[in-house]
């Protein structure tokens, strides 16, 4: 049977008429990497604040490994956080930094350069204990800071957007890293970030967050093929946003008809009826892109574009398009082939898109009519 090691019953917490965090109830399964992903200012950092003790929550309770942590200070709490900022200690060696937090539990110097030094093998920088940190590269660094939290056994592991300081490569790199060693030492991960990348591939569950509250949880698959909202679609990965009206219902697909005159179909998420506001949401790998009707899948409605420009990223390239009529703009993935890599601004072409695998949902409030 699974336990939990963290448990957020009902947390609220707001400054002066600003609700930060708003009546939040999630679980944490023990022994696994659980981020929180949104954009600045929605309360994520609050709500990791709140875990690690730093601020209270001005109600409900947070339990970590089965306990209350009501009135408990930071320093007593069994968790430990890395910053962005990894805050070594420039002064000390590398095995000195690790061993930081065992002395100040009073364990004896034998033992706590012991485990630091196993600590170190364990990260793959067995070699390194002797060094300062200022000889070591920016990955070998978050090591470290990884290691001096680990050696203290935490239940949790908070990590406050660590790879956000470093360079696109490394961060990559660091990814995978970091997705090994939660793996490795079975500890509890919870880590926040804004970079829906470094949450898909890092995570076990995502919880989406916006304005205080979680839009969704789940696996990243689910959030990126099922989501619930129409912020959790449009937030999570990249995706064509078509905003009109509901002009016709068919038991689950429907059809959405933009202010001036483009329809689609797309499934239908949730309640609605005809001529309510409705965003339509089309990821850009599953639409197709053809020069003529031929090469496109037989019995999916087509459109015509004008090419606008060639958006080159190796494996994750894609032609930026104009609706020709209403001149809207449609992103679509471009095949791993290189079939049109010869593909020219001003260029005519056929697109089309499976409605069942394009997604609509009620507008927001203020959504409709604005495109995106």
């Amino acid at each position: 049977m699974s336990t939990a090691d963290l448990v957020a019953d009902s947390v609220v917490k707001r400054f002066a008429e600003h609700i930060a965090v708003d009546s939040l109830s999630f679980s944490v399964e023990r022994g696994s990497f659980f981020s929180i992903l949104g954009p600045s200012g929605c309360g994520k950092t609050t709500l990791l604040r709140m875990i690690a003790g730093f601020i209270a929550p001005d109600s409900g309770d947070i339990a970590i490994g089965g306990r209350s942590m009501q009135g408990i200070a930071p320093n007593r709490r069994p968790v430990n956080m890395v910053f962005q900022q990894l805050a070594l200690f420039p002064m000390m060696s590398v095995g000195e930094n690790v061993a930081f937090g065992l002395a100040r539990r009073g364990i004896g110097r034998a033992q706590r350069l012991q485990r630091s030094q196993a600590m170190l093998e364990r990260v793959g920088l067995g070699g390194a204990s002797a060094k300062r940190v200022d000889e070591l590269s920016g990955g070998q660094r978050q090591r470290v800071a990884i290691a001096r939290s680990l050696v203290l056994e935490p239940t949790l592991l908070l990590l406050d957007e660590p790879l956000g300081a470093l360079d696109l490569k490394l961060r990559e790199h660091m990814k995978i890293e970091l997705k090994q060693l939660q793996a490795a030492f079975g500890t509890t991960f919870v880590y926040i970030t804004h970079d829906q990348s470094e949450a898909l591939v890092l995570s076990d569950q995502v919880a989406v967050m916006s304005q205080g509250r979680f839009e969704q949880i789940g696996t990243p698959q689910d959030l990126y093929y099922r989501p619930q909202t129409p912020f959790v679609a449009s937030f999570v990965g990249a995706n064509n946003r078509i905003a009109g009206r509901l002009t016709s219902v068919d038991h689950a697909s429907v059809e959405i008809t933009t202010a001036d005159g483009w329809a689609i179909r797309a499934l239908k998420k949730g309640a609605m009826v005809v001529g309510d506001p409705v965003e339509g949401f089309v990821r850009p790998e599953v639409a197709s892109l053809g020069r003529t009707q031929g090469d496109l899948p037989a019995g999916q409605p087509w459109h015509t574009g004008e090419v606008q420009s060639l958006l080159f990223d190796g494996a994750n390239s894609a032609v930026l398009l104009k609706e020709v009529r209403t001149r809207r703009e449609f992103r679509i993935a471009l095949p791993q082939t290189g079939q049109f890599s010869d593909l020219k601004p001003l260029e005519k072409v056929l697109f089309s898109f499976d409605p069942e695998r394009a997604v609509c949902f009620a507008a927001r409030a203020g959504a409709a009519g604005q495109d995106g």
